[in-house]
């Protein structure tokens, strides 16, 4: 093995379906473990064999149909145990042996109720027992990161000389910080006289939110192999999450000085996808490397520095990844630069005073709603581009209206510097603002057509009023969109006044 290549050993399989609310059957395993092997995953520990009828029929088939990694099954040290998962990977073609084993004072004290002589002879027998199943024989002294350092340093020496090809150092509880982590892993590459007989590997639990951090400083000491999991699934916090550890040691060449894995990293975020779908645990939006904000930038400055430049606010070219692109999202915090640039990507060539305008109607939608789609881009610009000049605006009005309530309205309306208010009742809330607007304005407009339609999708999606009005015989149509239905209504009757107006109506004052 080149010396600076990174074994990755994936658990997901095993230890992230550990995750609370995540179950997997034999063939979502399978799924699972096909797109591990495309991915580029050196092993793959498929599952604990004898802890159920299901794990063992799910190493069984992972350990048939796939053939490049190392395939992987669990066991505690016991003969029963062992056997089981010599009887799971009788198919594969690379299988290994996990046996584990506490080694923590803790856990010998309260769960194990054995001395450290008894835990180093079961560990031994364990070892050895496995290595005549199988040449490749993996070793962890669970909780090793709370183990005193000479009994762990004893026991590494011990499995090694028993046969263990790889020893496995576990922060089973997350406890571990990087520079003590590092440490213990160089105290061990130099106080452990065989230890270049063997691989020396991580297992960290992210309990402090260090599983990542420990298992790169741990490599930096001469670790070889790190377990980890896709989306840092796992008992309680989660594992060393696989896309964190593998782009930090991609991105980071100068720090990590040479080391390398054999990860395609272009496929990390389709088989986060997969993984999350099967277990049905959700990827945090702001998840490093693949979650759906991983690359988005809605901050005005975040994007105009973007556009002119990736490299100012991406280390990572979101392909490299996965994902299709970066993406601006646009909201209230977004600038003039990437609206225009959103809008030229939709095929619309503005002026300078018809983007004026569509910005400013940006602006006001974006306070809102959280997220501008390209649907309400599309309403905000043909309303800015509409041949109907505004000479009436709707400056503010309420409503009230409820099951036993007379639905009551109060609008104001401004012609330049003029304003026009009233008060007035009707048949429903919109009826009760069109009935006031005419008040204010000196009007007799008769409803005839009426529709409202969600432009986008949500809570907060875009409604699209269309009205048809009658003015004294004359038919005039209008339109507004607003997150309100309701202010939507009374910008298209609005709109449907000013396009009277716009004819030469003298009845519009």
């Amino acid at each position: 093995m080149e010396k600076n290549r990174i074994i990755i050993f994936d658990t997901t399989l095993r230890d992230g379906e550990q995750t609370p609310g995540a179950s997997l059957n034999a063939e979502e395993k399978l799924q699972i473990a096909r797109q591990l092997e495309a991915l580029g995953v050196d092993a793959i520990e498929a599952g604990f064999p004898h802890s159920s009828p299901g794990d063992m029929e799910a190493v069984k088939r992972v350990s048939k149909y796939i053939k490049r990694p190392i395939i992987c099954g669990l066991a505690r040290a016991t003969g029963k145990d062992i056997d089981s998962a010599y009887q799971a990977l009788k198919k594969a073609a690379r299988p290994r042996i996990h046996v584990f084993l506490a080694t923590s004072k803790i856990h010998r004290e309260f769960k194990l109720h054995k001395a450290k002589d008894e835990i180093l002879r079961l560990a031994v027998e364990a070892v050895k027992y496995a290595r005549k199943k199988l040449p490749d024989v993996e070793f962890s002294p669970e909780d090793a990161s709370r183990t005193e350092p000479d009994f762990l340093r004893a026991v590494v020496e011990a499995v090694i000389k028993a046969g263990a090809g790889t020893v496995n150092i576990p922060d089973t509880v997350g406890y571990a910080v990087p520079d003590e982590f590092g440490g213990l892993i160089k105290y061990l590459k130099c106080n452990v006289p065989n230890i270049d007989e063997a691989v020396i590997s991580v297992h960290c639990h992210n309990d402090l939110g260090l599983a990542v951090s420990n298992s790169q400083a741990a490599v930096m000491n001469g670790a070889r192999q790190v377990e980890c999991t896709m989306n840092g699934l796992g008992e309680r916090a989660g594992n060393a999450s696989l896309e964190e550890l593998i782009m930090g040691i991609r991105m980071r060449k100068d720090h990590f000085k040479g080391l390398f894995t054999d990860i395609r990293t272009k496929d990390l975020y389709k088989t986060s996808r997969l993984v999350s779908k099967l277990t049905g645990i959700v990827v945090q939006p702001n998840k490093a490397i693949i979650g759906e904000n991983a690359f988005s930038h809605e901050s005005g400055i975040h994007q105009d520095g973007v556009l002119k430049k990736r490299v100012t606010y991406e280390i990572i070219r979101p392909e490299d990844v996965g994902f299709q692109g970066t993406r601006l999202v646009l909201g209230k915090l977004s600038g003039r630069h990437a609206f225009s640039n959103r809008l030229q990507k939709l095929g619309y060539d503005l002026r300078e005073e018809e983007l004026n305008l569509a910005f400013k109607r940006f602006k006001e939608l974006a306070d809102k709603k959280s997220i501008i789609y390209d649907d309400d881009l599309a309403v905000i610009v043909d309303a800015g581009m509409s041949s109907v000049p505004e000479t009436f605006k709707l400056y503010d009005f309420t409503v009230t209206s409820g099951k036993k309530t007379i639905p009551e309205a109060v609008v104001e309306i401004r012609k330049g510097q003029e304003k026009y208010s009233a008060k007035g009742s009707g048949d429903g809330p919109v009826d009760a603002c069109f009935k006031t607007v005419d008040k204010a304005l000196g009007l007799k407009g008769k409803l005839v057509d009426y529709k409202v339609e969600a432009v986008t999708g949500g809570k907060d999606a875009l409604g699209e009023a269309h009205v048809k009005i009658d003015f004294s015989g004359k038919l005039v149509i209008g339109r507004g969109s607003s997150t309100d239905v309701i202010e939507a209504s009374v910008l298209a009757y609005v709109n449907a006044i000013n396009r009277l107006h716009q004819t030469g109506n003298k009845k519009v004052k």
